[in-house]
């Protein structure tokens, strides 16, 4: 039996904001102090690291489950599956809803509970829960629904992922220019003529680690509001990704038994062009080998990134021939491979 991708559907939010946008915005260091370079030097050094030109927020009446299910829509009908017959929704995001104008993120009831509600599924036996795992939340998803689906509980699982992170940024803070919004949303079902899960891994570390991205207070020490923004510490990232995440991905390639020069495509965490570049290269130097060329598909100058949404999205995207030189085709084989929050590390070796 075979347990794939079925369908894809993605949620891309209407209002483009470029970089451009935070040129009057008050950038400062950690103590509160202000940055050296003006923001027109920020912005390009930004733009120069991220490869981030523009990134999507939602609209304002619109909410992280809502897009989500927007998302799912197009999954669930780009499979020709009754949504009835969906054993499990599982959720990926990391803040819940977080409302326009809202300091709090809400997850009463979980965002999957409100996905279901939105979708109008009556089936009392399709479960739905909420999956926090950083930034490789929906690749986890994907290795639970394969899993109920192998042990036989389940045959057909929703698994999306979602964010607005917009709703979360310090503005005081210039990594609040990477983060953007968006959803993508995947069904995961046996089949016999479809895609395949041939191999996956997933690791945590958290000896030191656990904190590389937290909430924490603002920049600004003169905002008396008591409200936690997402922060990270952007070089030791850098350094744990481009140690672990190669690593992560040749060991799960050997426990699929693939050939590496059979992979097609690697559909890696939207997070910082020069870091995926650079994990996708050392993964390559792993088997002494040259990136190939074309073998990374990227949207993250048109998107941002969007957290748990960036590899469904892209995924979906790609599928779709709406990323320009890029394609799959039945049979190819790609990873698909994340790092992020916790720290958490995950890949799977999939044929479409």
């Amino acid at each position: 039996m075979k347990i794939g991708i079925s369908g894809t559907g993605c949620y891309i939010p209407g209002q483009i904001t470029e970089n451009n946008h935070f040129s009057e915005n008050e950038f400062l260091n950690s103590d509160g102090s202000p940055l050296k370079h003006t923001n027109e030097v920020i912005i390009q050094k930004f733009k120069s690291i991220t490869g981030i030109g523009k990134r999507r927020y939602v609209e304002n009446n619109l909410n992280t489950s809502d897009i989500a299910y927007l998302a799912a829509e197009k999954a669930i009908e780009d499979s020709g599956i009754n949504k009835e017959e969906i054993d499990y929704i599982i959720f990926a995001h990391n803040f819940g809803d977080v409302s326009y104008g809202k300091t709090q993120g809400d997850t009463l009831p979980s965002l999957a509970t409100r996905v279901k509600h939105h979708l109008k599924i009556k089936n009392p036996n399709c479960v739905a829960y909420d999956m926090l795992f950083g930034c490789p939340g929906w690749i986890e998803g994907v290795i639970q629904a394969n899993a109920f689906i192998k042990s036989g509980i389940a045959k057909k699982c929703l698994v999306m992922g979602a964010e607005t992170l917009s709703r979360v940024i310090d503005i005081h803070d210039r990594d609040s220019m990477i983060y953007s919004d968006g959803a993508g949303a995947t069904i995961i079902e046996a089949n016999e003529e479809g895609g395949q899960i041939l191999a996956h891994a997933s690791e945590t570390h958290a000896n030191g680690e656990a904190y590389y991205l937290f909430f924490g207070n603002s920049y600004n020490n003169d905002i008396e509001e008591d409200r936690r923004y997402i922060k990270m510490y952007g070089r030791k990232i850098y350094e744990f990704a481009l140690t672990v995440v190669p690593l992560a991905m040749k060991n799960c390639l050997l426990k699929s038994g693939i050939d590496i020069k059979s992979v097609k495509k690697i559909f890696i965490h939207q997070a910082n062009e020069k870091m995926d570049e650079a994990i996708v290269k050392r993964f390559y130097e792993l088997f002494d080998m040259p990136m190939p060329a074309g073998i990374m598909p990227m949207n993250i100058y048109e998107m941002g990134n969007s957290s748990v949404a960036t590899i469904p999205t892209l995924y979906d995207m790609v599928r779709n021939g709406k990323i320009d030189k890029q394609s799959i085709e039945k049979g190819d084989v790609v990873i698909f491979a994340s790092v992020g929050a916790g720290m958490n590390v995950n890949a799977i070796v999939y044929q479409v």
